[in-house]
């Protein structure tokens, strides 16, 4: 095995102790496959570490243009080599991290399509009618609940345990990006789901997991998907819609309702106000949609 490979397995090693998420590892190993692959070429020897400079970096990373990846792709997959070659440089093997000069690619702005709140409500009520004959409908409809009443990430609705709750203050505690922690109000329905869910709950002896599979052990975050993408077909028809479609509609909302930004950052558990400012870009699109189609003067504003 190259030194390359070998020095990537420490790597996505470290990132499980340091409790990455799965999707974050599972992310980074790919990426990192597909590196290790580039500069390991049948009959051609592995180059060492120490002689991966910035002008071969800048030759792999115009490889992946040349196979007309997306911006987004190539700027993940240029962070995982980043973050390699800091782990590299904190365990001296080599002397700086080269991938830092490497020009990021700009993100595309892309404005997320958010359901309206009618469509949100009627969504997740009709979980709640239990008309599919779902084999464990009480976890589901409390899934839906949880998503769309506290905006949270899939990887943080699946990773919740029992004593993340305070059931009578009505509050989470959430583990985010990074491991950071806040707290997340939720509301009378989102309570309502989550006591008749955990009446039924049949996990196994010592899970602490909130949400759990049919063998009584923590529901994935792959599970949890599968299962927003059949109620969405079912209900709405849209099998496209996500989980994280709950998430942006859950912070549209609320600032449409009026609710601060930066109280909507907190609740989120954006590092970055950037990050959210997003939403109000979403408002911006509907009122123009609303005024174009309304306004006696809008002569289709652009």
């Amino acid at each position: 095995m190259s030194e390359l490979a070998l020095a990537i397995d420490r790597y996505l090693g470290e990132l499980g102790r340091e409790n990455a998420s799965p999707h974050t590892v599972r992310n980074y190993a790919s990426d990192l496959e597909q590196f290790r692959d580039y500069f390991s070429p049948p009959g051609a020897e592995t180059p060492a570490l120490i002689s991966i400079d910035a002008a071969l970096l800048r030759e792999w990373l115009t490889s992946l243009y040349d196979r007309k990846l997306d911006p987004i792709s190539i700027r993940r997959k240029l962070a995982a080599v980043r973050s390699f070659f800091q782990f590299l440089l904190r365990e001296k093997t080599v002397p700086s991290n080269v991938a830092r000069v490497l020009r990021t690619p700009k993100a595309p702005k892309r404005v997320p399509i958010v359901p309206t709140a009618e469509q949100t409500n009627t969504l997740v009520d009709q979980v709640g009618l239990d008309k599919f004959e779902r084999p464990y409908p009480e976890r589901d409809v409390a899934l839906f609940e949880l998503l769309y009443g506290c905006g949270l990430r899939i990887s943080e609705l699946v990773g919740l345990n029992i004593e993340d709750f305070d059931l009578t203050e009505r509050w989470i505690r959430v583990r985010g990006k990074g491991r950071k922690e806040r707290q997340v109000p939720y509301g009378e329905k989102a309570s309502a789901s989550l006591q008749k869910y955990l009446a039924q709950r049949a996990a196994k002896p010592g899970e602490r997991a909130l949400l759990v599979n049919h063998r009584g052990g923590r529901l994935s975050d792959r599970g949890a998907r599968e299962i927003v993408k059949f109620y969405a077909r079912m209900i709405s028809g849209d099998a496209g819609l996500h989980p994280h479609s709950l998430r942006h509609a859950y912070a549209t909302h609320l600032l449409a309702d009026g609710a601060d930004l930066r109280a909507i950052q907190e609740l989120l558990g954006h590092a970055r106000l950037a990050t959210t400012q997003k939403y109000t870009q979403v408002s911006l699109t509907d009122l123009m949609a609303v005024y174009d189609k309304a306004h006696p003067k809008a002569g289709r504003h652009r």
